[in-house]
């Protein structure tokens, strides 16, 4: 016990030297109210295939995304059901439309992506590959798990255990999201024009966002940070479209707030919204990005035939894809949805229950699945959700350390999450790669959650 207690000791130290940090109180002047971001104290054994397969079909999500999100018609239908009872989603949509109405601005599309998976254990015990979802909007932990494969290296080390120390990865995804965001910098073409961070009032998770604000300070980019309010305060377009705020011109809008309906306070912040739309900035991610990383579109690219829609004569392509996909189910009014509700309510265990709302905590499960769909069965409220197979990892064992928590071993779930980025100047894609991993693990007692929820930690793959 005592060993274990001066090894997490060692850890927490080391995350606080290598920068694994996060605000302890959400004010807006306390960046000196710091401490460790939440971590494991041993990095997790993942399978090297299933590692590299993830790293290997990412570029083709990135593709997927770019297409998907130039596809008018195919955004239209497959959100049209989801339109009609989610007034967020159809909030997002009505600035789309504006958007096309007028015309595109910006010729230099940016992406910076997380795909996200577990590895469902089968029944004969072999695991596989499935995806969670793809974040197209402030995918988060790029910055911080930069850092965290120095910390585990160093407990080893510390532990003894020098062989495993090797084998931890290298990993800098805010390396590889800093240079899309320089590239689209770059092709915007104005060296006086600025990358704006477009933040809460309040961040948590600032010292993740922090890093890839230097990477971009290091190639000489001037970076800013503004909230919706400040937007809509001094923001304005000229006549050609470039967005000024506070009398800068803004190359890149970098969003790492608004894909949550409470992020829009007021009026005030949809125009904000659709000012930087419209303008000539490159947007991450721009609206149609955004409406393109959300859980209908997931469920509709998983049905038959839809992905060959998007990569055509391409099939071992699709069949790469494919293979991560889950089960994923409608929930439209008809006899294909009627026949989910009806599944759904049959084995509630099984599945997971998905609204359209990103930020993690919000999946439903177990007999709260029952409550929520008999409550809107009959009605069109439903196509608000999608149904996905619930994917079962198998537990391992592993602590987990966070300020104030007691150190106990916990049976934990990992998830993995890929970083990708892309940038397309009009037609032709300049720059599609992997970028890096983030792997987050949390006890097996807790259904839903991410870090900035609380609930996950910061980890690392130790392939085997």
């Amino acid at each position: 016990g005592s060993v274990r207690r001066e090894l997490a000791d060692v850890a927490k130290d080391a995350a606080l030297v290598h920068g694994i940090l996060m605000r302890i109180q959400e004010t807006p002047n306390s960046s000196e109210l710091v401490t460790y971001a939440p971590f494991t104290l041993f990095p997790t054994p993942v399978p090297r295939s299933l590692f590299l397969q993830a790293l290997a079909v990412q570029t083709h999500y990135n593709t997927l995304v770019d297409r998907v999100c130039q596809d008018v018609d195919f955004l239209q239908d497959a959100l049209a059901s989801t339109i009609a009872v989610d007034d967020f989603t159809a909030r997002l949509f009505r600035i789309h439309q504006q958007v096309l109405k007028e015309g595109r601005s910006q010729s230099v599309t940016l992406g910076l992506n997380r795909s996200d998976y577990m590895l469902d254990q089968g029944e004969d015990g072999t695991p596989s590959l499935k995806q969670i979802e793809i974040n197209t909007f402030a995918a988060s932990f790029g910055g911080l798990s930069s850092r965290t494969p120095d910390v585990h290296r160093h407990v080893l080390k510390a532990a003894g255990r020098l062989e495993e120390s090797q084998r931890v990865l290298d990993n800098n995804p805010a390396a590889g999201l800093a240079r899309a965001i320089a590239t689209a910098w770059e092709l915007y073409g104005s060296d006086r024009a600025v990358v704006m961070f477009l933040v809460e009032e309040t961040q948590r998770n600032i010292f993740d966002q922090r890093y890839i604000e230097y990477e971009l300070w290091k190639r000489n980019i001037h970076t800013i940070r503004r909230r919706f309010d400040d937007v809509y305060k001094t923001g304005s377009l000229d006549q050609d479209k470039r967005l000024f705020v506070d009398g800068k011109e803004v190359a890149v809008v970098y969003f790492r707030n608004g894909y949550m309906p409470q992020n829009y306070t007021s009026e005030q912040t949809w125009e904000a919204r659709l000012m930087m739309e419209r303008s000539l900035a490159a947007k991450c991610p721009d609206i149609s990005t955004h409406l393109a990383g959300t859980k209908k579109v997931q469920q509709v690219l998983a049905r038959p035939g839809v992905l060959e829609r998007f990569f055509p004569g391409q099939p071992e392509v699709v069949e790469q894809v494919r293979a991560t996909f889950a089960g994923l189910y409608t929930l439209d009014m008809g006899a294909e949805g009627d026949k989910t509700v009806e599944m759904a309510l049959a084995s509630p265990d099984r599945f997971v229950l998905k609204p359209q709302r990103e930020g993690g905590g919000n999946n439903i499960y177990g007999s709260e699945i029952c409550q929520v769909l008999e409550g809107v069965k009959h009605s069109s409220e439903r196509t608000a959700y999608i149904l996905m197979d619930k994917i079962r990892p198998a537990p391992v064992q592993n602590y987990l350390l966070r300020r104030d928590a007691p150190l106990r071993i916990s049976n934990c779930l990992s998830e993995l999450g890929v970083f990708g980025v892309y940038v397309r100047k009009g037609e032709s894609m300049v720059m599609n790669e992997c970028v890096g991993h983030l792997l987050r693990t949390k006890s097996s007692e807790h259904e839903d959650g991410g870090v900035a929820a609380g609930v996950a930690v910061l980890d690392n793959p130790l392939l085997v």
